[in-house]
Formats: C-alpha cells, sequence, structure tokens
C-alpha cells in the first residue's frame, strides 16, 4: 500500500512538472491513477479508495493548492465509485473502468466548481472534459491493465 501511495504521488509530481500536452484548462493525464486502477483490480475498492484519497490529500498538500482539495476529492471520490461499481460488475476491462473513471473525475469537478462557483456556465465546458476523460482513461487504463497481468501481488 506504501508503495503505491508513493508511485501515486510520484507519478502526480511528475505529471505536474510536464507541460499540458493541450492548452484547455483542467485537461491533465491523471497518471496517478494508473496505481489507484491497478490497486483496484489487485487488492480491491477499500485499498483503492484509501490510496486515491490518501493520494489527493498528500499531493495537493504538498504540491498544490489547499484550495483546490475540494475538486481533486470530489472528482476522486465520484471516479472511484464509478470504477468500483463497474469493475464490480465483472463486465469490464481495466480499460472501460479507466474511461469511466477519467470522465466521472471531470465531471465531480465541474459539480463542485459549478456549486462554489455558483454557476451553471460550466456545463458547457463538460463536452471538453468528457473527450479528455475519454482519452486520458483510456491511456492510463491500458497502462494499468498491462501492470495488472504482468505484475504478481502477494499478502
Amino acid at each position: 500500500m506504501g508503495l503505491a501511495v508513493a508511485l501515486a504521488m510520484i507519478l502526480s509530481f511528475v505529471e505536474s512538472q510536464v507541460p499540458a500536452l493541450v492548452a484547455i484548462p483542467g485537461v491533465k493525464m491523471g497518471l496517478a491513477n494508473i496505481a489507484v486502477v491497478f490497486v483496484l483490480y489487485k487488492l480491491g475498492w477499500k485499498e483503492a479508495a484509501m490510496i486515491s484519497l490518501i493520494r489527493v490529500f498528500l499531493v495537493t498538500l504538498l504540491f498544490g493548492n489547499l484550495g483546490l482539495i475540494w475538486y481533486s476529492a470530489a472528482g476522486a471520490v465520484l471516479s472511484l465509485a464509478g470504477m468500483m461499481l463497474l469493475k464490480k460488475t465483472g463486465l469490464f476491462s481495466e480499460i472501460a473502468v479507466s474511461v469511466a473513471g477519467g470522465v466521472l473525475h471531470n465531471m465531480g469537478q465541474i459539480l463542485v466548481a459549478s456549486l462554489l462557483l455558483e454557476t451553471d456556465l460550466l456545463r458547457y465546458y463538460l463536452p471538453i472534459l468528457i473527450v479528455s476523460g475519454v482519452v486520458t482513461g483510456f491511456v492510463i487504463g491500458l497502462l494499468a491493465g498491462i501492470l495488472v497481468k504482468r505484475i504478481r501481488v502477494e499478502g
């Protein structure tokens, strides 16, 4: 578990140091979710929830702005809930689960932003974030799926 938190934090830090691939605010790869999806499949939903929430708190505390924790936490919680439900059905691959997580993460952030800024105009930004969630979720799911197949976890 400690290794998964450390990996998620390192991936978050690395991502924060790399210039954005697109100049659209809020669009990022979400590399730390490789660790979350891996843990979800290898250890279970409780462990994945712990990794995700600990990472959100520590990364926000160490590398971000504490005012942004609500956005990150809402995205993480909604994403994780959706991923847990889809994985539980046994019908979806790591890629599909990750895509759903990416889209739900963005929806959670837009919901919090709309509530905090007291405007519903942000809904017009949602299609862009949905597309980015699908693309980044696919890449993250592909990478996590490779790790799930290649790394054995014991204990």
